[in-house]
């Protein structure tokens, strides 16, 4: 079944930068700035800084530094996305480490792209993520490869039941690897937000995984979904 990708803006996206590099900062929000459907709502030097930013505003998208003072750019991730679960969050940052990019996406993270990235692709990053699109940078697909071909199986749990998945849950997994979250996946499924918890609960004890990246590389793993819907 194709799937449908969930257009979830009908608006200038409103970018919040985190990163401790005041220059970097400003280097960000010129290039963004000279788009027509992106606006810097602000900027942030810290993690404390930018989840004070979501006490006042609402926002879209975080692009989020790794290497902050104080609380790390990972845990300011996972904070976001407990208080507003449809942000997205795209890390930017020097590190190409596998440690850093697992752990980016089991905190929710929407993508994980190095600074050197192209400017036109950061852009594009952006909004292929608010589309529901997982960006992982080209260097990194290998990490998720490695993953899905066992070679990293610390963690890791398959149950050897995981054949007892419905169809429905199939199908909710594949979006789920793709990126939408619960609220996105319930309104394009037509049904409840508890309706996907549950059934997403359903899944994780059937396979006995308890982490989002763990269920992507299941899908992919068992041809639900492929690394070039993930990562085109």
């Amino acid at each position: 079944m194709e799937v449908i990708k969930i257009n979830s803006y009908q608006r200038p996206i409103r970018v919040l930068v985190v990163d401790d590099h005041t220059l970097f900062r400003s280097g960000l929000k010129m290039l963004l700035e000279k788009e027509e459907d992106i606006v810097v709502t602000g900027d942030a030097s810290s993690a404390e800084e930018a989840l004070e930013y979501f006490n006042n505003s609402t926002l879209d998208l975080v692009l989020m530094d790794i290497g902050l003072p104080g609380m790390d750019g990972l845990e300011a991730t996972r904070k976001i996305k407990e208080r507003e679960p449809e942000a997205k969050v795209l890390v930017l940052t020097m590190y190409d480490d596998e440690p850093y990019l697992l752990k980016a996406l089991e905190a929710g993270a929407s993508g994980y792209l190095l600074k050197e990235t192209a400017s036109d692709e950061l852009v594009s990053a952006i909004r292929r993520a608010m589309d529901g699109e997982m960006i992982v940078h080209p260097y990194l697909v290998k990490v998720l490869v490695k993953e899905v071909l066992g070679d990293n199986k610390e963690g890791r749990g398959e149950s050897s039941g995981s054949d007892s998945l419905t169809e429905r849950e199939k199908e909710i997994l594949k979006y789920i690897s793709l990126g939408y979250t619960n609220q996105e996946l319930a309104d394009h499924l037509v049904v409840s937000v508890k309706t996907i918890e549950k059934h997403k609960a359903n899944i994780m004890e059937k396979l006995n995984l308890d982490r989002r990246y763990q269920l992507v590389n299941y899908a992919i793993k068992h041809g639900l979904v492929s690394l070039n819907e993930i990562t085109e």
